[in-house]
């Protein structure tokens, strides 16, 4: 089943690549490895909710910034797709960071990151288990409750 099969069967299409805020391209190619850049969850262009996360009134819930996880993988596939011409090619996701803007007190960083793991695993199966980081920190670009950034190795 080729990749494009399981995201239909999921339910899921990759989104336009994210355009760049800054002076930086969305994923590079060493090799037969590819990093992407940060990625934000962004929708249509923007992001559908800003904010910290954590527990509390106006805060985003852990919850919801692990579904926002989940889209900012997507667009960091969507990435690695424009990069290397098909996600067919990946061999292996090797390894995520994932960045929370966490409230203070809030540390529950792996569960929200777990929203990008989980739908890599969906995707990829086996080859989408990877090593993993998930970092809380102060503010992200944009506003944005989380980033995600992937590191993919090709066949």
């Amino acid at each position: 089943m080729s990749i494009q099969d399981r995201l239909d069967e999921l339910g899921l299409a990759l989104p336009p690549v994210v355009p760049p805020v800054a002076a930086y391209v969305p994923a590079v190619r060493w090799g037969d490895l590819v990093w992407t850049a940060g990625q934000l969850p962004m929708v249509d262009g923007a992001l559908p909710v800003t904010g910290h996360v954590g527990e509390g009134d106006g805060l985003v819930a852990p919850g919801e910034a692990a579904a926002l996880a989940a889209i900012a993988a997507l667009n960091a596939l969507a990435a690695v797709d424009r990069e290397v011409g098909s996600l067919d090619a990946v061999a292996r996701i090797v390894k995520v960071v994932g960045f929370v803007a966490s409230a203070p007190g809030f540390t529950g960083q792996p569960a929200v990151v777990d929203g990008a793991s989980t739908l890599l695993r969906e995707i990829f199966g086996d080859a989408g288990v990877h090593a993993r980081s998930a970092v809380g920190v102060s503010e992200l670009p944009l506003g944005a409750p989380v980033e995600v950034e992937l590191v993919v190795a090709l066949r």
